[in-house]
């Protein structure tokens, strides 16, 4: 039986079963899948990036173009679009992050082995790749049409690359195949790599370049540490200019079409017929630390009326700064356009908020969104609730409710604590530490970054889980003896 569990497609073929689960249980959509369907349907029969704008199809660059892309092709090879496309595209879906799952089990068998886990490496392997297919977090995103099951594929090849990558940068040696250790220009051919996935990843994500500018820090620091300043430079330029090879047709699409230098999609983004509503983000900066919030007041801005007693009572400091914001919605709830006058109204008052409590904008806010967004029982596809607290309250309301609630929480929970633990399992390996390194960066600083978008929706950590879960499967090794700094690895997967 542990033979039988132990064989690489016995967990595949769990996930597949996972992931199959959800798609035919739980198929869902979002207010992007609408977007994505239009800009693939629009280009493939009228060969325009555009979304319908008063019944016309009017060229934007509010996303990436990689995942039209995937449903156009998904689209051409079945013949058909939208609603009778769904499926189809759902099974590729499953492909992919079935792949993902592979990609994860080789990066956590690379750690191992720098570890000098040699012998443990296999179980490392199956361990993280059981993991990896069962954890529902990635899986139930396989049964919608958006962007994540991409992003965290690119961002799984992004992590072994870099992480290979780290270790040469340190002086350890990590050979491709059996025979032989990878030369300097093989270092050279890996950066390359590295900067290609992470460019391929841009085009489905806007923020995946964070993973290169991340690893270049980290590898900057080893450089300083080894005097190889002048190579970390050559690698980096090697991977930036690979990364930035895969954006240049977009950028070229974009300074012809629509007049203007924007090599990704715009942070904020906004119609051109919009107000970018700067004041009213800042002011939600200064309170809003839930994704549900946003349901109710941000993603409400141009499109519906924004009820004051839906707004938490942390948004305001007293009845005056109330009363202020409920005259500017009276007015913007009249013909639910939002103007510059009202958007200069918010602005003032997120500065006043600030000048008065400038550690809650900047600190205690943030660090509530980074609690929120790691923590959260993530069933945002499924039909529940996703309210864990009281848990007396919850349990009487719907106990079915709360018992898969709980259960999504705790199986968060376990996923970033065994992650945690088997960082500070490894770290302590010399030949180790400049991969975990990279990862733990990368963790840290996109957490921190999120914190700092208008909405903490939970499914943009899923690009570190790949990172996370690689690092829990080293729970499974034994305390490793002390290790040579340099660490020979063979028979690693790339």
């Amino acid at each position: 039986m542990k033979r039988f569990f132990s064989h690489p497609f016995v967990a595949l073929a769990a996930g597949a079963c996972l992931r199959l689960f959800f798609v035919l249980k739980f198929p869902s959509t979002s207010g992007d899948t609408v977007l994505y369907d239009q800009f693939a349907t629009n280009w493939l029969k009228l060969g325009k990036f555009a979304m319908d704008i008063n019944g016309q199809p009017a060229p934007v660059d509010l996303r990436m173009p990689g995942y039209p892309a995937f449903l156009a092709i998904v689209y051409a090879l079945t013949g058909r679009t939208g609603d009778a496309a769904r499926l189809p595209v759902m099974l590729a879906q499953i492909v992919v992050d079935l792949a993902t799952c592979l990609v994860i089990a080789a990066l956590a068998a690379l750690l191992a082995r720098l570890a000098g886990q040699r012998n443990k490496s296999r179980r490392v392997f199956v361990v993280a790749l059981w993991l990896a297919a069962l954890c529902p977090f990635v899986a139930n995103y396989v049964a919608v049409p958006l962007t994540e099951v991409w992003a965290v594929f690119f961002n799984a090849v992004g992590f072994y690359l870099l992480s290979v990558l780290a270790t040469q940068m340190d002086g350890s040696p990590v050979p491709l195949r059996d025979d032989y250790s990878l030369p300097a220009d093989g270092t050279s051919k890996v950066a390359l790599l590295a900067g290609a996935a992470i460019g391929l990843g841009t085009l489905f994500r806007p923020e995946t370049p964070l993973l290169l500018a991340t690893s270049i820090l980290v590898l900057g620091l080893l450089a300083l540490r080894r005097h190889q300043l002048l190579r970390c430079i050559q690698l980096s330029v090697f991977a930036g200019v690979a990364c930035v090879a895969f954006l240049i047709p977009w950028t070229i699409r974009n300074a012809i079409t629509l007049h203007e230098f924007q090599p990704l999609a715009p942070k904020d983004a906004t119609l051109p017929s919009e107000l970018d509503p700067q004041g009213f983000m800042a002011w939600e900066r200064t309170w809003l630390y839930r994704v549900r919030d946003a349901y109710l007041v941000t993603w409400k801005l141009n499109d519906d009326v924004i009820n004051l007693e839906d707004i938490p009572p942390n948004a305001f400091d007293n009845q005056q700064e109330r009363d202020r914001v409920a005259a500017v919605l009276e007015k913007y709830n009249d013909d639910l356009t939002w103007n510059a006058d009202e958007d200069a109204e918010f602005a003032q008052l997120a500065r006043e908020r600030t000048s008065r409590h400038p550690l809650r904008t900047y600190v205690w806010i943030p660090a509530r969104r980074a609690v929120r967004i790691w923590f959260t029982p993530r069933i945002e596809l499924l039909p529940v609730s996703g309210h864990v607290f009281p848990l007396a309250y919850q349990w009487e309301e719907d106990p079915i409710d709360q018992r898969v609630t709980v259960f999504f929480f705790l199986v968060g929970v376990f996923y970033v604590g065994l992650g945690l633990w088997g960082a500070w399992k490894i770290w302590r390996i010399p030949a180790a530490r400049p991969a975990v390194a990279v990862l733990l960066a990368y963790i840290l600083i996109r957490t921190a970054f999120l914190t700092t978008l208008e909405a903490p929706e939970p499914r943009y950590t899923l690009v570190c889980f790949p990172a996370l879960i690689a690092l829990g499967a080293q729970v499974v090794c034994r305390k490793p003896a002390h290790s040579q700094r340099s660490v020979t690895c063979q028979h690693l997967p790339v």
